[in-house]
C-alpha cells in the first residue's frame, strides 16, 4: 500500500461512508466545546494544569489549547487541512493523558482522553474522507 498522503487520500476515498464522516464531525464538535469549556472555566484549567506548570507556561498553554481546539473543531467538522488540525490536537491529548497519569487520576477524564486520542490518530491517516472541504477543492482543480 502507497503511504504517501496521495496514497492515503485514495484508500479513504475508497472506503469512505457516511458513519466515519458523522464521528469526524462529532470529534470536532468536541474539539469545540473542550475549548469553550476551558475558556468559560479557567480556574479549573490553571487547578488541572498545576502539576505540571513549572513546565510550561500557563497563560501560553491556556491560549494554545483553546485556539487549537476551537479552530481546530471547526477545521474538523468541515473536513479542512483535517489531518493539520488533527496533528495540532495531539499534544494536547497527548498532555491529557499523562496530567491524568502523573496528577490526580479522574479515570472518565482518563478513558475520555484515549479514547479521543485514537480517534484522531486514525483521522490524522484517514483524512477527512470523500465528504470533506479536503476532497471538494481537490476536485476543484
Amino acid at each position: 500500500m502507497d503511504t504517501s498522503v496521495k496514497g492515503l487520500n485514495k484508500w479513504a476515498n475508497a472506503h469512505t461512508n457516511f458513519w466515519l464522516d458523522t464521528l469526524r464531525i462529532v470529534l470536532g464538535i468536541f474539539f469545540i466545546y473542550k475549548g469553550a469549556y476551558f475558556i468559560t472555566n479557567s480556574r479549573d484549567f490553571e487547578d488541572l494544569i498545576a502539576p505540571v506548570s513549572n513546565f510550561m507556561g500557563g497563560m501560553l498553554t491556556f491560549h494554545y489549547i483553546a485556539a487549537a481546539h476551537i479552530m481546530g473543531g471547526i477545521m474538523i467538522i468541515f473536513g479542512l487541512l483535517t489531518r493539520w488540525a488533527i496533528i495540532a490536537q495531539l499534544p494536547i491529548l497527548m498532555g491529557a493523558i499523562l496530567i491524568n497519569l502523573f496528577g490526580e487520576m479522574h479515570m472518565g477524564n482518563f478513558i475520555l482522553a484515549i479514547v479521543v486520542f485514537g480517534v484522531s490518530i486514525f483521522y490524522s491517516f484517514y483524512g477527512g474522507g470523500k465528504h470533506s472541504a479536503d476532497y471538494y477543492f481537490k476536485m476543484e482543480k
